[in-house]
């Protein structure tokens, strides 16, 4: 599992033991740097006092530069024949052909650095190992770089302790969040927290805000449910007793009668309960597609002309020549849109009357109406008829669960539509229009209705 913790301090440590090598070795190159200047300048000042002095030549020797002896400086004045008249180090010789300046020569012993300087007829090599220089210089290096070295630890433990400091309001987020239940559900506390931890925190009580809202609302919607199932299931129940104790052909038909009927609004209204938790925000993720609004609207019409036709009503569809009325959305979640405003309209229609449902594109925004000439809905009851299982005053003796109109506001809701209620016909009834945002209508190839 990944750390943020462990990532930190294999960075910092790691950043950190890489600059103290990077500064060894600098310090290193620097030091050498200087060492080799400082013991240039002591071997000229050392060539330059000798250059006075009288010699005498010296014994020969046979042994050079590279047989052992001292890794001090080494001094060889020679004449202008080239006779040796004084080496410092009997055992050390230098060459005998000088190059005037500095030089660096190889031995079997390893390099060495020698100043060789012309003056009163005399040549003076002074030489010195460029070993003692690495020496001096990784010396000079190691006095600056253990004291770093040494307080390595304890910069670890203080980037330890820091670190742990700074990651605090993590585990304080942790356990509060740790508390939370699904009954419990209450913001975590902002005060305190650092900057960065903020717009997590921020984030985590918008996400605790909607998910209370949306437990709230199942709760509610499961109460309402039982409530509401209670009475058709109590009255099948009933209806189901007189065809028990029916004793003839014709007492068991109407009871049966009675039955199924009771049968079929429990069914419907299990119907309009799933439809209306399948259009609960986040349930579903249907794939959506350009949809026509008229093709729907003619698909909706068909199957419920059997029911207008039922009660005499002229239902009827009319389409604005104003283009293509296409919406980006849910096929089938659009046709159960159309499915409940009509039938509502149907339901609360006087026999003889008449439901039109127009289509329209206004300037790019594909709209639906449902028009109707029945009993409409007070003016009191219009900011409640959506919510779920509220039925108006005039509803009285029309069959129905209260779902209709809150399945449809939740369906356009997901399509980013607005749905509201108007007048209907004839002075009378109800008119509901949903109007979808600008920039839906498209000329694309529209889904299927069915």
């Amino acid at each position: 599992m990944k750390s943020i913790r462990r990532e930190l301090l294999v960075w910092l440590l790691g950043g950190l033991a890489l600059a103290i090598v990077g500064a060894a070795i600098g310090t290193y190159l620097r030091a050498r740097e200087e060492a080799n200047a400082l013991f240039d300048y002591q071997l000229k000042e050392m060539a330059a006092s000798l250059t006075d002095a009288p010699f005498v030549a010296a014994p020969a020797s046979s042994s050079g530069i590279g047989s052992s002896g001292s890794d001090t400086l080494v001094v060889q004045i020679r004449d202008k024949s080239g006779v040796q008249l004084f080496l410092s180090q009997p055992r050390r010789e230098l060459p005998q052909n000088a190059q005037l300046g500095f030089t660096t020569i190889a031995t079997g012993s390893g390099q060495w650095r020698v100043f060789s300087t012309l003056a009163e007829g005399q040549v003076v090599q002074v030489a010195q190992p460029i070993r003692a220089r690495r020496e001096l210089a990784a010396s000079m290096a190691l006095r600056t770089i253990v004291p770093l070295l040494a307080v390595l630890p304890f910069l670890a433990a203080l980037i330890w302790v820091t670190i742990a400091r700074g990651l605090r309001p993590l585990d304080r987020v942790a356990v509060a969040v740790a508390k939370r239940s699904p009954s419990v559900l209450e913001s975590v506390d902002e005060r305190g927290l650092p900057r960065e931890v903020q717009p997590l925190v921020h984030a985590l009580n918008g996400l605790l805000g909607r998910l209370g809202s949306a437990l709230d609302a199942q709760r509610a919607f499961v109460a309402d449910a039982a409530h509401e199932l209670r009475t058709p299931l109590t009255a099948v129940h009933l209806q189901a007793q007189p065809a028990e104790r029916a004793t003839t052909d014709a007492e068991r038909g109407a009871a049966l009668s009675e039955l199924k009927g009771g049968v079929e609004r429990a069914t419907r209204l299990v119907e309009q309960l799933l439809t209306l938790a399948r259009e609960e925000p986040g349930v579903t993720d249907s794939s959506t597609a350009i949809v026509d609004l008229a093709s729907v609207a003619r698909a909706v019409i068909g199957d419920l002309a059997p029911l207008a036709g039922a009660k005499r009503i002229d239902l009827g569809l009319s389409v604005a020549d104003t283009g293509t009325a296409g919406v980006q959305g849910d096929a089938q979640s659009l046709r159960t849109l159309v499915s409940n405003l009509v039938d509502n309209a149907l339901r609360y229609t006087p026999s003889g009357g008449r439901v039109d449902v127009v289509v329209s594109n206004d300037a790019g925004r594909p709209s639906l109406a449902v028009r109707d000439s029945g009993l409409g809905i007070a003016s009191e009851d219009h900011t409640r008829v959506f919510d779920r299982f509220y039925r108006g005053s005039g509803a009285e003796g029309v069959g129905g669960s209260g779902l209709g109109l809150a399945i449809a506001k939740r369906i356009a809701e997901r399509h980013d539509a607005t749905i509201e209620l108007g007048p209907g016909l004839d002075g009378a009834g109800l008119g509901v229009t949903v109007a979808f945002p600008p920039g839906s209508a498209s000329s694309a190839p529209a889904a299927s209705a069915r």
